[in-house]
């Protein structure tokens, strides 16, 4: 399982950051592809990137004169969501996949939360809410609303964007100022802190995330647990790398469907299925 979800996570980063033009002029694709967004947080100013970001479409589409409801938007939250939930942090998003290979380099003693986990990991909502939502309704630069979480948080725009296009674009380079010092600094800070804590990102601060965890009780991929297999030997508890308990692998908003639980089951009471059943209720 290991061996395939690293493999799904390196294709589908490749596949969906293929325009490799882009990265060799630092120029973006805005191709009829762009149109579509992939399901992961994956920048629309990367120059490799064929398709668009949902949370970067949600923001333009809130950036808009006028309140307007973004169904175009929620309704891709809702399918993907309503099929994945969190198995789309867990298997298909680039950023997701830069914190689980940073957190492989072998320094530091492991982590798998923050202190405090319980109270910080609301802070994806708050981003959500505050910089997603509310500020991309209400900032303005200029004449313009500002996408609030794209411009001052996402470190993944960072990685992705800012430093391919500044490295290979000198008019760009001599733009640069304060705030690509600043979400340069939030880029470091979140890489160093992926090597100690697990995917710190993804756990206190993604908004992509803090709405698929909302679907993760209902959407149609679950992990399924054959209670009358379980011997209580919390294998799964201790493989889980945002320690959840058995009874909320899957059913919580935290769960990323990374299969590591799965993995580690000696029973095989646990798997990935695409209905829940009976068997999984405590």
């Amino acid at each position: 399982m290991k061996r395939l979800r690293l493999a799904v996570q390196l294709l589908f980063t490749i596949v969906t950051n293929g325009y490799m033009y882009g990265f060799l002029t630092g120029k973006i694709y805005r191709g009829g592809l762009k149109y579509v967004c992939v399901p992961g947080l994956n920048c629309y100013s990367c120059p490799g990137a064929v398709a668009a970001c949902p949370i970067g479409a949600l923001q333009s589409l809130l950036n808009q004169r006028g309140f307007q409801i973004p169904f175009a938007a929620l309704g891709f939250f809702f399918l993907f969501g309503s099929l994945l939930g969190r198995f789309v942090c867990g298997w298909l998003c680039p950023f997701g996949l830069v914190q689980d290979l940073l957190h492989k380099i072998p320094i530091f003693k492991k982590k798998k939360n923050l202190p405090c986990h319980h109270i910080l990991k609301y802070g994806k909502y708050a981003v959500l809410i505050l910089l997603v939502c509310v500020g991309s309704m209400f900032l303005f630069g200029g004449f313009a609303k500002v996408p609030a979480f794209c411009k001052y948080l996402c470190p993944s725009g960072t990685l992705f964007g800012a430093i391919p296009l500044l490295s290979t674009n000198e008019a760009l380079r001599g733009q640069a100022g304060g705030l690509f010092l600043w979400k340069l600094g939030i880029l470091i800070g979140v890489a160093l802190l992926s090597v100690k804590v697990y995917r710190p990102f993804c756990q206190y601060l993604c908004p992509l995330g803090a709405i698929y965890g909302w679907f993760n009780r209902f959407s149609l991929v679950q992990i399924q647990w054959e209670k009358d297999l379980c011997v209580s030997c919390m294998a799964c508890e201790k493989a889980c790398p945002v320690d959840l308990s058995l009874q909320e692998i899957s059913q919580s908003p935290e769960c990323i469907r990374c299969g590591k639980c799965v993995d580690a089951c000696p029973q095989k009471c646990l798997h990935f299925c695409v209905t829940r059943t009976n068997a999984t209720k405590s």
